[in-house]
């Protein structure tokens, strides 16, 4: 889909209601994993998916309480189309939102906003603090163990698997090559 809203104007959005330098690294993390996952799953609208995983959280650090809720009124600044808004409310659906994914670039980003949070948390444990060199069954390690990054919701993770019709493992898998190949544009922007 063609989009308006232009990626500089997207990050100064971003920067004006966000400065924790982890919730921007965050929104940079989930607009690259998104802009993988558009060339990967051959939807050509790499500029649009990725637009949607920088805002996702534009609302989050300042109206935590209103998350998904305070996005529409922030994303008009910017003359955001329908289609980003939806997606960007979409992703907080059943915990924040009463806004259902419906396309696969929405279902993708519930899915994938929070295993990246998990798959970050695993590579820092790693002495490479690094996901390149993880394997997937360090990732599924990690997932099964409920202490670890106890904040990232496996139950979330799992119906978004769902959502998409995908097996768990695909999502982790993909997820996890999306942050590898992605990682050094990542740590560019931050």
């Amino acid at each position: 889909m063609e989009t308006k809203v232009t990626r500089e104007k997207a990050l100064e959005l971003l920067k004006k209601y966000n400065k924790d330098t982890f919730h921007l690294q965050h929104a940079y993390t989930v607009e690259a994993v998104m802009r993988w996952y558009a060339k990967e799953l051959g939807h050509g609208d790499e500029d649009f998916w990725g637009l949607c995983g920088l805002l996702h959280d534009v609302d989050f650090e300042n109206y935590p309480e209103e998350h998904c809720v305070k996005a529409p009124e922030l994303l008009a600044e910017i003359d955001a189309e329908e289609e980003l808004v939806h997606a960007v409310c979409s992703h907080g659906y059943g915990i924040c939102s009463e806004v259902k994914p419906e396309h696969e670039m929405e279902k993708v980003l519930f899915a994938a906003d929070e295993l990246t949070g998990l798959v970050g948390a695993a590579a820092l444990m790693r002495p490479s603090k690094s996901c390149t060199d993880m394997e997937l069954s360090s990732l599924k390690k990690k997932f099964k163990d409920k202490k670890f990054a106890a904040g990232c919701s496996r139950d979330i993770i799992r119906t978004g698997a769902e959502q998409l019709g995908w097996e768990l493992d695909r999502l982790l898998s993909m997820t996890l090559d999306a942050m590898k190949a992605t990682e050094e544009i990542v740590r560019s922007q931050s």
